[in-house]
């Protein structure tokens, strides 16, 4: 049997998504968890990996499993396990086709700023800072450049892997809510650090460093190293992975 689940997390404290030998992450988190449930060794498959102190609202992953066991117990039995910084939101099971990351039509991200003169505290972990006062309707004017298919070589990182640099960015919001600055970004896909790094450009636009219309000379110049530096990992949330809604999984992940 093939079970999806939905996953949250806080990032800080894992060298990322993805499975290490050399330190903790929640993947290793959260398949010691199964394996335990199971009683045997379970592998997990993720929409989307996250790096080192990103965070995720409702990852979705897929494992199978022949043990007999319902899905209030995968989601409980995997909960007393998980360390109290990663918890299954819910357990569903899905058709033996089912992919958690190829069938994703979308990825959901939202970036957070905390923008006044005074350090975060309480929210250290899960905002960026910024001191210097930003303006946000610039930056989403500048950020109109960005919808579309595009050639995102200039907001991918070097290390990147993936064999094209092309993704379809299907929106890309950009709001202040009092001292906050919220961007959320929905693509089929990213490319590795591209949220970051676009913020990362974005943020000299807000301050008034460079005008609107550098975001479309780094995106026609394809250049990395003449964009704005990467962006804390802190502000980023992977909010949710969309998938048709054949595929039975709740409204959250579910495309409208």
């Amino acid at each position: 049997m093939r079970i999806a689940l939905g996953i949250e997390y806080d990032g800080t404290d894992f060298l990322g998504w993805q499975r290490l030998s050399h330190g903790p992450t929640v993947q290793g988190a959260v398949e010691e968890a199964l394996s335990h449930v199971a009683d045997h060794a379970v592998t997990v498959t993720c929409a989307g990996r996250t790096d080192s102190g990103v965070h995720a609202r409702c990852q979705v992953v897929h494992f199978d499993s022949d043990s007999d066991r319902t899905t209030r117990s995968w989601l409980l039995g995997a909960n007393s396990r998980l360390p109290v910084a990663v918890g299954v939101r819910w357990a569903v099971p899905v058709a033996d086709d089912f992919h958690a990351r190829y069938g994703a039509i979308a990825r959901r991200y939202r970036y957070t700023i905390l923008n006044r003169l005074a350090r975060p505290a309480l929210d250290a972990r899960y905002v960026a800072w910024e001191r210097r006062p930003l303006d946000a309707e610039a930056m989403q004017r500048a950020s109109r450049v960005l919808l579309g298919e595009n050639d995102f070589s200039a907001f991918r990182t070097v290390a990147c892997q993936s064999r094209t640099p092309f993704r379809n960015l299907r929106s890309l919001e950009i709001r202040r809510c009092a001292d906050r600055v919220e961007i959320d970004i929905e693509a089929n896909a990213f490319l590795h650090h591209m949220v970051r790094n676009i913020v990362g450009s974005l943020l000299p636009v807000g301050r008034g460093e460079m005008p609107e219309d550098w975001i479309d000379q780094l995106l026609r110049g394809r250049d990395r190293s003449l964009a704005g530096p990467t962006a804390s990992a802190s502000g980023l949330c992977f909010m949710a992975p969309v998938y048709p809604p054949a595929c039975g999984l709740p409204d959250e992940v579910s495309a409208t």
